[in-house]
This record gives C-alpha cells, structure tokens and sequence, in this order.
C-alpha cells in the first residue's frame, strides 16, 4: 500500500476542503472542459473562450494532477504534446458543476442553459452514466476533443 502524505487543512469542513482544492475558477473551467468538452490538449484548453493565461493553465494543469482529478501522458502521436483525462475522482465533480450551472442559470443575467445542463435536468442518470462511459472508459489517447472545437464551445 502506497503512504499518502496527510494534508493539513484550515478546518474539517467538507467545504473548505474542496476549495482548497480547487478554489479558483480556472481549475473548474479546466475540468469543466474535460468533462463536458472532451478538451484533451494544452492547445485545447488555451484556445477557451475565457482566455486563460498559459503559466496560470500550466499551474493549474500539475495542480489538478498532483490532486489526482486528472492524469496525463505523452501522445502516441506526437510525443512533444500531453494527453490529459480525468480519473473518476475528477469526474465524480461532474454533479457539483452541474448545480453550479443550474444555480448560474436561475439567478445570474447572460447566462445560457448549455446541452449538458439540459441533458443533466432531463435525465440525470442516464446523462452521467453515458458521460462516464465516454471520459473514463479506457480508450487509446486521442489528441482531438469530441467533435470540433465550435460544437465543444456549443455545448458548454
């Protein structure tokens, strides 16, 4: 069995332990492109509507990682690129995003109700088990997201 190193936190409130973990918007964003998008590259993640500064997507990128909420690997391809995907520790915020969105959606003005949210309100279920299946079922690395980088944007 492998040691993990205890974290020390502020206080032993769910909470705060998750945003300790991922407190900035930019670590959200980044796992809301892996889940929702399919987003896989470090090209893919910069090129984001919200445009994220590439040391702040560097950081967040090996945050994530040493979280264990995502993994990378040197494309098969093209050994120059990383590959980036979720672990199911990374996926099981799939719900957490989700309510964010919804909650964004009911209070804040300009804001559109993306596919996935739809998705997620009509079939809760049914959405998550077939959105495990396409992020976490073993797969050869791809380094293209699902669809084109307008369909990935259309469907946040």
């Amino acid at each position: 069995m492998v040691a993990t190193k205890a974290v020390q936190r502020r206080s032993t409130c769910p909470i705060n332990a998750s945003l300790e973990l991922l407190g900035d918007r930019w670590s959200l964003l980044i796992l809301r492109d892996l889940i929702f998008a399919g987003l896989k590259t470090y090209k893919d993640f910069s090129s984001g509507e919200e445009g994220i500064a590439t040391n702040i997507l560097a950081d967040r990128l090996a945050s994530l990682e040493r979280s264990g909420l995502i993994t990378s690997e040197r494309d098969p391809t093209d050994g120059r690129k990383l590959v980036y995907r979720l672990t199911a520790k990374g996926f099981d915020l799939a719900p957490a995003l989700l309510e964010l969105g919804r909650w964004a959606v009911k209070h804040e003005t300009g804001v559109r109700r993306p596919d996935p949210l739809r998705l997620w309100e009509a079939d809760r279920e049914g959405f998550l088990g077939q959105l495990r299946k396409e992020r976490l079922t073993a797969q050869p690395m791809a380094t293209k997201a699902i669809g084109s980088r307008r369909k990935s944007r259309a469907a946040r």
